[in-house]
């Protein structure tokens, strides 16, 4: 009498790729640095690259970050967020320019200041324009993503038009604080100081926002509306209120994301926004549409291999991502860490 096949060597290797495959999303990032070490030849090289390339990765989470949970939740197409991140530019390079004391003094105190002012007037200008914007703009169109698409790309114009009415047409220069500018040597390799400073706030922000996503009220709510709004609905919480607050909290984190980047390429322009969409759209598609943590990967993978890819073949800096994109949806076709939907 023939036995039965044992079936446990398979179910055991299923089980152990099952418990392996949701960290492979984030195995991803080592894995660029060590194809970018092995094509480097200097390890300085390769460092200052890296440092700088987690800091442009960082700076993408900020101003990606809002946007991807107004997709997951709101089911809304906002092309209009670049148009935040422009206003927080310059109304925080505004703030700068007008405590120059602040910014010029030699301590690390005066110039934290001085940025932190920059940045609180930048988040609460963008928060508030983000409540005017989902009020005027975007509620008249939820569910009909090609108008919502129309009207938000022509919100970009508008609000890059009014910058010029504000701010003027030309080119805003503006220097680092005193005590952020130049770089720092560690085994050889030049690290400038605002990317660390950058590279910081980038983890911090992360960290808030998976706290307040995974161990409060108001994130758990959060989640389970990008999950099921309906049923959320039905269990009495107010989904709308909810959507106005993720649409004024991703305004105000795109106002953050302007002031870093702004820092970040020491001039600002009103069509600075608009011009960084093509790679916040990249980091939310292949991270997945409501996933912070697969934004935060994404946002990592596109700022090093952008740096990589522009020091060793400068003019595929820009196709380089693209072609992540693509490799990543011919994996996973709904991003690396999708927001599974109630049916």
């Amino acid at each position: 009498m023939s036995q039965a096949p044992d079936h446990a060597p398979t179910m055991q290797r299923l089980n152990l790729v099952q418990r392996i495959t949701p960290f492979v999303p984030a195995l991803l990032v080592p894995l660029i640095a060590l194809l970018g070490l092995l094509f480097i030849p200097s390890g300085s090289s390769w460092l200052t690259l890296t440092v700088s390339g987690l800091a442009m990765g960082m700076m993408i989470f900020i101003m990606a970050a809002g946007l991807t949970l107004i997709f997951g939740l709101m089911d809304v197409i906002n092309f209009g967020h670049g148009a935040f991140i422009s206003v927080g530019a310059f109304v925080g390079v505004t703030v700068l320019l007008l405590v120059p004391g602040m910014t010029a003094a030699p301590s690390v105190g005066l110039n934290l200041v001085a940025v932190g002012l920059a940045v609180i007037a930048a988040m609460l200008a963008t928060g508030v324009m983000g409540v005017v914007f989902e009020r005027v703009i975007v509620r008249p169109v939820y569910g009909a993503h090609l108008k919502q698409i129309l009207i938000t790309v022509g919100g970009l114009i508008v609000i890059e038009q009014l910058i010029h009415v504000f701010w003027g047409p030309d080119e805003i220069f503006l220097t680092r604080p005193e005590t952020l500018k130049g770089a720092i040597t560690f085994a050889g390799a030049a690290l400038e100081k605002y990317r660390l400073l950058a590279v910081g706030v980038g983890l911090v922000v992360f960290l808030a926002m998976r706290h307040v996503l995974r161990h409060t009220k108001l994130g758990l709510i959060v989640r389970a509306g990008v999950e099921n709004g309906e049923m959320v609905q039905a269990l009495g919480y107010d989904i709308k209120r909810v959507f106005v607050l993720v649409f004024v909290a991703g305004s105000a984190l795109a106002g953050l994301g302007g002031v870093m980047w702004a820092l970040y390429q020491e001039v600002i322009t009103a069509h600075m926004g608009g011009q960084m969409l093509i790679l916040v759209f990249i980091v939310i598609i292949i991270g997945g549409l409501g996933s912070v943590e697969g934004c935060f990967i994404g946002a990592l993978m596109v700022g090093l291999l952008q740096n990589y890819t522009a020091f060793l073949v400068p003019k595929l800096a820009l196709v380089s991502n693209i072609g992540l994109m693509m490799l990543i949806l011919m994996w996973r076709p709904q991003g690396m860490i999708p927001v599974v939907k109630a049916k």
